[in-house]
């Protein structure tokens, strides 16, 4: 049976609470409902991991060459733009698929928003999808 690994970032615990007008009203807990459903339409295995730390994304991406994950979906939240470390952490992985997912359009948003540095170690990107953006990327790492 197929393990993906779902993390994610920084606020997106707060999802359903934080800036409404560009997450929506769906929290954290229905994402992860959601997920897990559509795990089970694919008999796949799941983990959804979520963190505000740093060093917690880090030992989390790292436990999952150990563990035998066959593919990653990361939504880094803010750590996107800046932590050379999640960059490097994935990096290291490079035999793991990672799509990095981000909810909202990045590229219409703050100027900030439009560099990742995680993206380059990821295989592919995808954005402004909604909380589909996870299916999708689920979809990407099990047609690999």
């Amino acid at each position: 049976m197929k393990k993906i690994l779902v993390i994610n970032g920084p606020n997106l615990n707060f999802l359903g609470i934080r800036e409404k007008n560009i997450y929506g009203d769906r929290d954290y807990n229905y994402l992860v409902g959601m997920i897990e459903e559509y795990a089970k339409t694919k008999e796949i295995e799941v983990e959804c991991f979520q963190s505000n730390h740093e060093g917690a994304i880090i030992d989390k991406i790292q436990e999952a060459y150990y563990n035998d994950v066959d593919g990653i979906v990361i939504n880094p939240g803010a750590f996107t733009h800046y932590s050379y470390a999640v960059r490097d952490a994935l990096a290291s992985i490079a035999a793991i698929p990672k799509i990095e997912v981000h909810i909202s359009n990045v590229h219409t948003r703050e100027e900030f928003r439009h560099t990742s540095v995680t993206e380059p170690a990821c295989t592919a990107q995808i954005i402004g999808k909604g909380f589909d953006g996870y299916l999708m990327a689920i979809d990407m790492i099990l047609s690999e």
